[in-house]
């Protein structure tokens, strides 16, 4: 199947509409990892042990990510048989209203466990917004781009998550810098929250005017829309998934350990001003907006799984870089250090989307991109802030999480080494 013709403006369009939108998806993902790192442990877990109160809000961070399966199940599916813009509008709802929801949740204070509760059901609801976010973004600007630059449209979708993390951190920053501490806990972070009413509100707006993509109105004109997509994907592209799912295990680790626990390691371990450490991912987030579709761009241009290859191999080595850099305490040096974790990630999130939807064939690309971002980030992501914690409590120091980024290292070497090789697959749209 060849890609259909598509004027730019519409080309733009859906780059903007998969940019946007999943940044606004991941501003509601990142408000509510932020509040993990910092606030959210002595509102809704109160205890005496500020590490394990810190611990308890990062196990309904993971929740987000456990639910995500189940978004890439429903909405993966769903995504190619009824096409890709009916869902993507869903996910932003369904997403945006749970984020809505947790800035008006009372807390442990005032409704005891019962806000606990609350709050991981919202935080579920979250995970199953995004994990039907992913596949269909990426297939929304690479399916109306040219596929020799898949490279470089894929990555719209990418740069939502450094996107919604410097927005996220900005607004939450920016409410710590102009109440005090006393008002920012007591009310203050709701604000980040209940702005995503506002923000998700302009993500439909883009989304409801945009057309399907010309590779699905293929697909439908053919009569090859799948009637069990899922069935199919382990049936048939059992090597594709567990490529996509390896290959995306390392960059989620990396960049929960640069973006949210580093938060929670400046602020207990070095005694680092929360500020100070929100300044470390916002400089690394905006550098990230203009890093991760170069990146994109250039796997268009050299091997992509080669440049992937070797930006893992640089994760793996920093973190025994970065610890011992920072132990004295300096600000520069953190924020120094964060900045290079998130160059490193850029060079492996910029390509992994184009990697992972072209090892699928097109009427499966939504559900086993789906498939592949979510049971990942299970495995990946939705532990590795808990997994830190518990670490750095059990061994008092960081070496043990050195090793833990060594694992997922060889984890994604392993996808990229069972994945296809872009130069040998047959440009398609």
């Amino acid at each position: 199947m060849t890609s259909a013709t598509v004027d730019r403006r519409s080309l733009w369009r859906a780059f903007t509409a998969s940019l946007s939108g999943t940044s606004l998806e991941w501003y509601d993902f990142a408000a509510y990892s932020v509040a993990s790192a910092t606030i959210f442990g002595p509102l809704f877990f109160p205890g005496s042990d500020p590490l394990a109160s810190t611990m308890l809000a990062f196990s309904t961070y993971a929740v987000g990510y456990i639910a995500r399966p189940l978004g890439g199940f429903v909405f993966g599916r769903l995504g190619d048989v009824i096409g890709r813009k009916r869902v993507l509008v869903i996910t932003l709802v369904l997403t945006g209203v749970a984020t809505f929801l947790i800035g008006l949740l009372p807390t442990y204070a005032t409704i005891g466990g019962t806000a606990a509760v609350l709050l991981v059901l919202l935080r579920f609801a979250q995970g199953v917004g995004i994990g039907g976010e992913w596949g269909g973004a990426v297939l929304l600007s690479s399916e109306f781009g040219d596929p020799a630059k898949r490279g470089f449209w894929a990555s719209a979708a990418q740069i939502g998550p450094p996107a919604g993390n410097l927005m996220a951190n900005g607004v939450l920053a920016l409410l710590g810098a102009v109440l005090t501490d006393e008002q920012f806990i007591g009310w203050g972070w709701r604000l980040a929250f209940l702005l995503s009413a506002v923000l998700i509100a302009f993500g439909l707006w883009i989304r409801v005017r945009l057309e399907e993509t010309p590779v699905f109105k293929a697909i439908e004109a053919h009569g090859e829309r799948p009637s069990a997509p899922i069935s199919e994907v382990f049936r048939d592209e059992k090597r594709a998934l567990f490529a996509g799912v390896f290959t995306r295990v390392c960059p989620d680790v990396h960049y929960a350990l640069f973006t949210v626990f580093v938060l929670t390691y400046a602020t207990q371990k070095l005694h680092i001003s929360r500020g100070w450490g929100m300044a470390a991912v916002l400089l690394g987030s905006a550098l990230q907006l203009v890093l991760i579709p170069a990146f994109g761009a250039l796997s268009d241009r050299i091997n992509r799984r080669k440049l992937y290859l070797v930006a893992t191999l640089g994760a793996a080595v920093w973190p025994f870089v970065f610890f011992p850099m920072i132990s004295g305490g300096s600000v520069g040096l953190l924020i120094f250090g964060v900045i290079v974790a998130l160059v490193l990630h850029s060079a492996m999130y910029g390509p992994q989307a184009a990697f992972v939807t072209e090892q699928f064939s097109e009427r499966l690309r939504y559900t086993g991109s789906s498939l592949a971002y979510t049971l990942a980030g299970v495995i990946g992501g939705a532990v590795a802030p808990l997994l830190f914690t518990a670490l750095l409590s059990w061994t008092g120091s960081w070496p043990a999480i050195g090793a833990y980024i060594v694992v997922t290292a060889v984890i994604t070497v392993i996808g990229l080494a069972l994945g296809k090789d872009p130069e040998k697959i047959t440009v398609k749209a």
